[in-house]
């Protein structure tokens, strides 16, 4: 069987065994189309059905959490811990709370995230997990119940050397502080079962930090490689989150002038540039919409949900040199990449 034939082979079972997993058909599709080369090259791969094994996940652990509103009603949301491979090190890899959050989701990110430790060159494994749990609406105390009660689950799977999970999409530094608080009290000790922690309790400089300048750095490296420089370029950024946040603060560090971001409600576009520390009272501390930046700075447009663009995103509507997706999977549709090249980016 030729190496192409063995990739349709195996992506073909995929979609038998795993039924309504589109996230994670694309994300194997894609990894493994990428690894034809080296199935060419060395035969192994296939002597000893790397590809069978690699995308199918050590573990998946699926379970119920009932958690009490603020009116004394108790919700039920489901939980997800897929433990994918553990060939280097013990698993590594975020939770995600969001409504869109499934098994397919999960999955397509613990595979994803195989690859991405492996090339820190560090002893990691992967994994991922998270809930369809929506934090937004919600006050401090019932995320506080809610990560409480999933941690009830969570603890009996995880531990510095078996499993040590991270924050992701609606899992902050605060959800981080919950969840961890719960596993210590559940396990009696204070282990680094968790990364993302506050600096006070065991959480590391710059992790906050981290993904958003990196993906500055990645873009300003490539850039130089060209002959060509950040300073200077007007930038549009997706997402409020520590990724966008951080990615707004670099890129101002090296000169360049972000103009947007975005939350699930709309985008803000400000022609002079983003505020930074507006952006981060809004999301960081009150854990509030865009609409609040709006409201504080009269000067910049917002745009809602509802006047999107047609199969696109209005963040990518606005002209700039460089976009940096920095909200979540898939973020540009066809129709954003055509105009972004029409607006010149």
């Amino acid at each position: 069987m030729t190496p192409t034939e063995e990739v349709q082979k195996v992506l073909k079972s995929i979609e038998e065994c795993s039924p309504g997993q589109d996230e994670f058909y694309q994300a194997s599709h894609e990894v493994l189309y990428s690894l034809l080369p080296l199935l060419n090259e060395d035969s192994r791969y296939l002597d000893y059905n790397i590809l069978e094994r690699i995308v199918v996940p050590e573990r998946t652990v699926i379970f119920r959490v009932c958690w009490l509103d603020d009116q004394g009603k108790i919700r039920t949301n489901l939980g997800y811990r897929v433990q994918f491979n553990s060939t280097i090190g013990p698993y590594k890899g975020g939770l995600r709370f969001h409504p869109t959050v499934n098994l397919g989701t999960v999955k397509f990110l613990g595979f994803e995230q195989i690859f991405k430790n492996a090339l820190t060159g560090l002893p990691i494994g992967a994994g991922k997990g998270g809930s369809n749990f929506d934090p937004k609406g919600k006050s401090d105390n019932e995320i506080m119940r809610f990560c409480q009660a999933f941690m009830g689950e969570l603890y009996k799977h995880i531990g510095e050397h078996r499993d040590i999970p991270a924050g992701d999409i609606g899992v902050g530094a605060r959800e981080i502080g919950y969840l961890f608080g719960q596993y210590k009290r559940l396990v009696g000790q204070f282990e680094g079962a968790m990364t993302g922690k506050g600096l006070n309790w065991g959480g590391s400089k710059g992790r906050k930090q981290a993904t958003g300048y990196g993906s500055v750095y990645f873009a300003e490296n490539f850039l130089n490689s060209q002959d060509h420089e950040i300073k200077g370029k007007v930038c549009t950024v997706s997402g409020a989150g520590n990724v966008a946040i951080y990615t707004i603060e670099k890129l101002y560090d090296l000169g360049a002038l972000p103009v947007s971001c975005s939350d699930s409600r709309g985008t803000i576009y400000h022609k002079k540039g983003i505020d930074v520390q507006t952006l981060k009272a809004v999301k960081e501390i009150n854990h509030d919409s865009l609409e609040a930046y709006a409201i504080l700075h009269k000067d910049c447009e917002y745009i809602p949900l509802s006047k999107y663009p047609e199969g696109g995103h209005a963040v990518w509507h606005i002209p700039c040199d460089i976009a940096f997706p920095s909200a979540t999977q898939n973020e540009l549709t066809l129709v954003d990449v055509q105009r972004l090249h029409t607006n010149g980016c």
